[in-house]
């Protein structure tokens, strides 16, 4: 991006920071199965999950008192004796048929301070304003014990539960480079979310939800945003050709531990093509490596995702159009500019749905078309969400286009509880709206599972409040778009 729970009766258990290999095998059908190792000691279960070898340049485990335990909520039943939970890997996704219905895990191994502000005010260092300055201006055994602590908390298995039973279908998990176990540079980055990265796909999968793997953050910064990792006015990843290689070593990696866990593979997040030629250019070299890599570390059975680099998507026409399993990523928000923010209500629905044809004519030519993110905000008023320290375009507290002021931000993000009740009925409009036009392809991925203090953008939040359904067929708006 740019940019109550449900009841449960589960039980929790512990996941113990010393990791064993998780046993892989056949099963009589044929298919994939992955066992994990559980043990009960002192009625609490203790889940012992999978480790990477050495050949994988794992990067070390913390140190035990600076390790928080990641829980899990899946029910074990036995004894003191050993049991074994056996996980099968779902059966392939059928893209062309089926549409996708999935939600971003935004926030969680890339950290952005609009979705989780209280990680970065919690330092008390205004000069914090990603992941970069995060690692580099604390010290990093604080830092570390900060992360390890968010990678623990922020998602358990208990929000998979709840995506799955929302009629979700996918998920997209952005992940950082640096996050990757292998021998690389990773500068001022605090490492050691690869354990956690694992036992996500596991949770994925034994909810009966597909995984986007969505490389998020490169060497360099693809963007200069703070959702690349690195705020940073001057983005170098297109203007060093030892970043792109660095980043389909990357790749590389990831197609080799974890390609058979993973649906989709997403090459890399928002590569700024706006930029100059240099990076149009940079873009299509990389997204051909890095589909070649894929293929040759993965094999043909995971699919790729690259993204239109905020170039329209009919600039991409033709473009890898002979690849195997290859699908584009399109980002759609009408709230990043003032000319955007200031379209009414009804305006923002009408945009939306004269998209439907650039949608349909691509996709009728070319490669499957999935909009990756998306969101209900009609405002850009979260904390943060232009970045750490800076305020809102709609209400003149950041004026890159001017002094004009749209609106108040009171009402338009934070707690659901303070919007009107207008409000709500249009986001469920809205919400449809977006819905209807992705389904014309091949679905879509809402930005984001949840955030701190913006239900605008929760997905979580939405179906609690009743302006997103808790079954995404249920319609109130059945032919918004004609």
């Amino acid at each position: 991006m740019y940019r109550a729970l449900f009841p449960s009766a589960l039980h929790t258990f512990l996941l113990i920071s010393t990791f064993t290999t998780i046993v892989s095998a056949a099963g009589p059908d044929g298919k994939r199965t992955t066992k994990c190792k559980v043990k009960r000691k002192d009625s609490q279960g203790v889940l012992i999950a999978q480790n990477p070898t050495p050949a994988q340049n794992a990067a070390p485990s913390p140190p035990a008192q600076t390790t928080p335990t990641p829980t899990s909520t899946q029910i074990v039943n036995g004894n003191q004796n050993e049991t074994l939970l056996t996980f099968t890997r779902l059966p392939p996704f059928d893209y062309q048929n089926r549409k996708v219905r999935g939600v971003n895990l935004g926030g969680w191994f890339l950290m952005e301070p609009w979705i989780t502000p209280s990680m970065f005010e919690k330092t008390g260092n205004e000069g914090i304003v990603d992941e970069y300055t995060f690692g580099q201006y604390q010290d990093r055994g604080y830092a570390s014990g900060l992360l390890q602590q968010h990678w623990a908390t922020w998602y358990t298995e208990q929000d998979f539960i709840e995506m799955a039973s929302v009629g979700l279908n996918h998920i997209r998990l952005p992940i950082s480079y640096w996050s990757v176990p292998i021998d690389q540079d990773t500068g001022p980055y605090i490492t050691g979310a690869w354990p956690y990265i694992l036992q996500a796909l596991d949770w994925a999968n034994a909810h009966g939800l597909y995984v986007i793997l969505d490389l998020h953050g490169a060497p360099g910064s693809q963007n200069g945003f703070d959702n690349s990792g690195q705020r940073t006015g001057q983005p170098s990843w297109a203007y060093d050709q030892a970043f792109l290689d660095r980043t389909l070593n990357v790749l590389d990696a990831i197609g080799r531990q974890v390609g058979d866990k993973v649906e989709v593979i997403e090459l890399l997040n928002e590569i700024s093509g706006f930029r100059d030629q240099q990076w149009v250019d940079a873009a299509k070299r990389f997204w051909q490596a890095g589909y070649d890599r894929i293929r040759a570390a993965a094999g043909g059975d995971v699919k790729i995702m690259i993204g239109d680099a905020f170039l329209g998507v009919h600039s991409w026409d033709g473009y890898l159009k002979s690849g195997q399993g290859v699908m584009m990523d399109l980002h759609v928000y009408q709230i990043f500019s003032n000319d955007e923010l200031r379209r009414s209500w009804d305006d923002h629905v009408s945009f939306m749905c004269n998209r439907v044809s650039e949608f349909t004519s691509y996709t009728s030519n070319n490669l499957w078309l999935v909009m990756g993110e998306w969101s209900n905000a009609i405002t850009d008023c979260a904390k943060y969400l232009n970045g750490r320290g800076v305020g809102a375009r709609w209400d003149g507290t950041y004026t890159p286009g001017g002094g004009e002021v749209l609106g108040t931000c009171q009402g338009m993000t934070g707690s659901y509880t303070t919007f009107s009740e207008d409000y709500k009925r249009f986001l469920r409009k809205y919400w449809e709206t977006q819905v209807s036009v992705a389904e014309k392809v091949n679905g879509w991925v809402y930005w984001t599972w949840k955030a701190e203090n913006a239900d605008d953008w929760s997905y979580q939040k939405g179906v609690e409040a009743g302006f997103i359904p808790r079954n995404p067929d249920d319609r109130l708006y059945p032919n918004i778009c004609g």
